[in-house]
C-alpha cells in the first residue's frame, strides 16, 4: 500500500485537551466499487451516474474523468461534453451499502467512537487509545491497510487534533494517501487555505467573506470576532474559531446495535407446521418494527428454534441488498425453515436481524439519478 504523509511546521495553536481524530475517505467511492466488480472498466473514464442524455446527475466520477474536469454533482450532458469517451454506469446503492457496512466494521473494530457522514466518509476519535503505539497516524494507516485487504478499495485518510482539520487534511494526498496536521502545523496551514477549503464555509458564504476581504485563513483569523457575528450570526462565531485551528465539535457516535430480535416460548409444545409458520411471521414483524423504530437497515436475517429438550439450532442467511419490509424476509424465512431438523416438538422460535446500518446513513435520493 502506497502511503504519502504530509505535515507543515509551524508554531503551535493553543488547544486545551487536545483529542485525536481521523477522517477517512474512499476515493472516488461508487466509481471504484464499480472498476473493482468490473475489471472492463478498469483504467477507463468512468461515471457513476443518470442518463447523459436527460437529467442526470454525476453521483461519482473515477479518477481518470476527472482529468477532464468532471466532477460529482455535475450534469451527465456536461460530463460528456468535456470527456466524449467517458462510460456511463448506473448506481448500485444496494452493493454500495454493503461495501460500505464492511468498511464501517473495520472502523468499529477500532474504535466505538465512529460518526459516519455519508456512505464513504466517517470522523474516528481515536483519542487516548493505547493500540498502534497510540499513533492516530499508524491507526489511520492501519485502517487503510485493512479496508484495501478486505474490500480491494484504497482510502484516504486525515489526522489532526480536531474534526474541522482532519477532514481537511484527507484531501491533501488523495487518492490513497494520509496527511497530517499537528497542532505545531496548524496556525501556518490555516493562514494560506483559501477559505473555500474550510470545511463549513460554503460557497455563498465565501463570496460574502470575499465582498469583506477575507479569501485566506490568514485574513479571516484577523477579522473581529464581533463583525462576523454581525455578518453571519452565529456561524460567524464558527466562523472565527476556526480560523484559529479551534473545532470543539465531538465526535457523534451512536451506539450501534450488533442485532434486533423476538422470540417466543409456547405454552404447549408444537408439531404443526402451519401454526410454527404463524408464529415465526409474527416474530419476524415485531423483529423488522423494532427495526423500523431504531432507523436501521439490515442484511442478514437468523432463525431460532428451541426443542423440548432445551437444545436449539439457528440458521442465517445475508442478503446483498436489506430487508425493506417484513414479508421481504417471509421467503427466506421458509427456507431456513425447511433447513431445521424436525426429530423433537419446538418449545421456542425467535427471528433476529443482524449486520445492521443506520436507516439515516442512505443519504442520495435515487431520484437524482433516475
Amino acid at each position: 500500500m502506497t502511503t504519502h504523509l504530509t505535515t507543515v511546521s509551524t508554531t503551535i495553536i493553543s488547544q486545551p485537551n487536545l483529542r485525536k481524530i481521523i477522517h477517512i475517505d474512499m476515493d472516488a467511492f461508487y466509481a471504484s466499487v464499480e472498476q473493482r466488480d468490473f475489471p472492463e472498466l478498469r483504467g477507463k473514464p468512468l461515471v457513476v451516474g443518470g442518463d447523459p442524455n436527460g437529467r442526470g446527475v454525476v453521483a461519482a466520477a473515477s479518477y481518470e474523468v476527472r482529468k477532464f474536469g468532471v466532477r460529482s454533482a455535475m450534469s451527465c450532458y456536461e460530463a460528456r461534453k468535456r470527456c466524449p469517451n467517458v462510460i456511463f454506469v448506473p448506481p448500485r446503492f444496494d452493493v454500495y451499502r454493503a461495501v460500505s457496512t464492511e468498511i464501517r466494521r473495520i472502523m468499529y473494530s477500532l474504535t466505538p467512537h465512529v460518526e459516519p457522514l455519508s456512505l464513504d466518509e466517517a470522523y474516528l476519535d481515536v483519542t487516548g487509545l493505547a493500540v498502534h503505539q497510540g499513533s492516530a497516524t499508524l491507526m489511520a494507516n492501519w485502517l487503510r491497510a485493512q479496508i484495501l485487504e478486505q474490500t480491494s478499495l484504497n482510502a484516504s485518510a486525515g489526522v489532526s487534533f480536531n474534526k474541522m482539520l482532519a477532514k481537511i487534511a484527507s484531501d491533501i494526498n488523495k487518492p490513497n494517501g494520509t496527511a497530517v496536521i499537528t497542532p505545531a502545523d496548524a496556525e501556518a496551514f490555516i493562514s494560506t487555505l483559501p477559505i473555500e477549503r474550510f470545511h463549513g464555509i460554503g460557497k455563498a458564504t465565501a463570496k460574502r467573506l470575499h465582498a469583506m476581504g477575507i479569501s485566506h485563513g490568514a485574513d479571516l483569523r484577523r477579522m473581529p470576532a464581533a463583525i462576523l457575528i454581525n455578518e453571519f450570526g452565529k456561524r460567524g462565531q464558527f466562523y472565527h474559531d476556526i480560523a484559529h485551528g479551534c473545532d470543539e465539535r465531538a465526535v457523534k457516535s451512536e451506539r450501534i446495535h450488533k442485532s434486533v430480535g423476538s422470540e417466543t416460548t409456547f405454552r404447549d409444545n408444537l408439531t404443526d407446521n402451519n401454526k410454527l409458520r404463524l408464529q415465526i411471521y409474527e416474530q419476524n414483524a415485531d423483529a423488522f418494527s423494532q427495526l423500523h423504530n431504531k432507523q436501521l437497515l439490515a442484511y442478514t436475517i437468523t432463525l431460532k428454534v428451541k426443542y423440548a429438550d432445551f437444545t436449539q439450532v439457528t440458521r442465517s442467511h445475508t442478503l446483498s441488498t436489506a430487508f425493506d419490509s417484513a414479508k421481504s424476509a417471509h421467503f427466506w424465512l421458509d427456507k431456513l425453515f425447511l433447513d431445521i431438523p424436525r426429530a423433537l416438538p419446538i418449545r421456542l422460535v425467535g427471528v433476529t436481524f443482524s449486520s445492521l446500518i443506520p436507516a439515516t446513513e442512505v443519504t442520495l435520493q435515487l431520484s437524482l439519478f433516475e
